[in-house]
């Protein structure tokens, strides 16, 4: 309209407003003289790549630099990964747990063998049962114990060529120790273990029995499949002693303990300690690799710790 002065003007062939603030159309002014240069210098160009008038050119270096660093880490963690999967696989060739002609499968087909071969075990495998109808005799501290070592013994059993058949008994839904498993233990609820309310006393009969205490007089000699082999759900800190033993003779069961006396000596430590109490996992280790092998030497010195105080013997049997 006629009256009215137009804000706008030219610079340098840039229109610019009156009314814009004086910060943006330095900016503007600035952007428009350096593409005017580069145009000069037969340089194509677009604006939008042009850097701020903020920037640092040393900047966009040490991102590469960083990005390279960055990838030679990543590379070489990958190798390192992939060097360490090698070794393992090497050891495990060596100890003779992995023939070498024996095919990789996928986890899912591992899987599918494992829980065939638990199944199988429990049709017709040999029978262990942890009884937990001690469990009012430990405190808080020792039944979560308990639940750590009923975890390690599943998982050495899903590992056994041979697995065993096995049960919790005595095991009540709103008891601490249950609970404690399903705090504890991944997939408590989907382990192929018969969990139950009843009394191992209800489910076999005596004469099929075998309860394994470290008390007892008799060594065990064989692993039977035909036989129910009880362990007593303690541990080691809820020493009250032969607990298991007393139970066991008051219902007039056959008793065994693991030979270790017929196969190792005790050997000399500062502390003169010698101990055959055994965590219930490592009771389960020693049958499983005893049923594998056939010698108590092997299963024996394999799976007792070296604080317990015992060796084994240079005239044991192999």
């Amino acid at each position: 309209m006629e009256g009215q002065i137009d804000p706008t003007f030219e610079i340098n062939g840039v229109q610019t407003n009156l009314e814009e603030d004086s910060c943006v159309q330095q900016r503007k002014l600035m952007e428009s003289s350096i593409t005017d240069g580069l145009d000069l210098l037969n340089i194509d160009v677009e604006v939008d790549t042009v850097p701020s008038f903020r920037e640092d050119a040393s900047c966009s270096k040490n991102v590469l630099r960083k990005q390279r660093n960055w990838e030679r880490r990543l590379e070489a963690k990958k190798s390192k990964r992939k060097e360490e999967k090698q070794r393992r696989k090497l050891n495990r060739s060596e100890r003779g747990d992995l023939g070498p002609s024996e095919p990789e499968f996928s986890k899912r087909v591992v899987k599918a063998i494992t829980r065939e071969r638990l199944e199988e075990a429990r049709a017709v495998g040999p029978r262990l049962c942890v009884d937990m109808s001690m469990t009012d005799c430990m405190s808080p501290k020792e039944i979560s114990r308990l639940a750590g070592q009923i975890r390690r013994l599943y998982g050495s059993n899903r590992k056994a060529p041979q697995p065993f058949h096995l049960f919790l008994t005595n095991m009540t839904e709103d008891s601490l120790v249950y609970k404690e498993c399903l705090r504890m233990n991944d997939g408590f609820l989907h382990y192929l273990i018969d969990v139950t309310e009843k009394s191992w006393l209800e489910l076999f009969t005596l004469d099929d029995v075998i309860y394994l205490t470290p008390d007892a007089n008799e060594a065990l000699e064989q692993v039977e499949g035909d036989t129910v082999y009880i362990l007593g759900g303690l541990v080691d800190e809820s020493i009250q002693k032969k607990l298991s033993y007393t139970r066991a003779k008051e219902l007039g069961v056959r008793m065994a303990r693991l030979p270790i006396d017929e196969y190792m000596v005790k050997k000399s430590n500062p502390k003169n300690f010698h101990s055959k109490i055994l965590a219930i996992n490592q009771v389960f280790d020693i049958l499983l690799m005893f049923r594998e092998t056939g010698s108590w030497t092997q299963a024996l010195s394999a799976n007792i710790p070296p604080g317990k105080g015992y060796m084994v013997g240079l005239n044991a049997p192999l």
